[in-house]
């Protein structure tokens, strides 16, 4: 395995993580009941871990601010628009 320094780790774990979300922008199709019951995790979870590592970082970021970095709009939007 290739010896990454700690930088290089968290921009490649950065990198991923964004072409997820970006992925997932991309497939409203895909409903988070289904994610949640094949993956065990949904939208909702990302923005939810998404919110607790700005807290850990002493960044104040609600719950609906980090739906909407996750969703890419307003969850309420989202829901209105794509949720079945």
């Amino acid at each position: 395995m290739t010896d990454l320094t700690d930088a290089q780790r968290t921009e490649l774990e950065a990198a991923a993580f964004r072409r997820l979300v970006q992925h997932l922008r991309e497939h409203p199709e895909v409903q988070n009941i289904d994610l949640m019951n094949l993956a065990g995790f949904c939208r909702n979870c990302l923005s939810k871990w998404y919110r607790a590592a700005a807290e850990e970082q002493g960044v104040a970021l609600s719950d609906p601010e980090a739906r909407a970095i996750i969703y890419g709009m307003p969850y309420e939007d989202w829901k209105a628009r794509y949720q079945k």
